[in-house]
């Protein structure tokens, strides 16, 4: 009985590099772990509704004090997924690009329709 080798072209699924690189996949993961956590997506999609918000009136918002309000912008921060401008003494945040609402509005559409299903 002859053994395939891993050279051999007998494959089943997609091609190799069509698959994410594992580098790319670890950091969109951090990226959705972020995303994971109530109180930042909360501060997200203010984000989108508001535009340049400040700390103090995000905090107020998604009801949550403004030191944790201001932890969670930072790491949303470091990650790419919100851009800050200061004016004056304030910070004001905004999300960084159209691509977080476009990933954001997919994962409601699909959460509504499978609660939509089960009802």
């Amino acid at each position: 009985m002859k053994v395939s080798s891993p050279n051999t072209a007998h494959r089943h699924g997609p091609a190799p590099e069509r698959i994410l690189p594992a580098d790319d996949a670890r950091q969109l993961a951090e990226r959705f772990k972020l995303l994971s956590d109530p109180s930042r997506l909360r501060i997200i999609y203010a984000l989108l509704e508001g535009g340049d918000v400040c700390v103090s009136d995000l905090a107020e918002l998604v009801e949550v004090s403004e030191s944790a309000t201001s932890h969670q912008l930072r790491q949303l921060r470091l990650a790419g997924l919100v851009r800050a401008r200061k004016q004056g003494r304030e910070v004001f945040y905004r999300v960084a690009d159209s691509h977080v609402r476009l990933l954001l509005d997919v994962a409601a559409e699909h959460y509504l329709h499978d609660h939509e299903d089960r009802q």
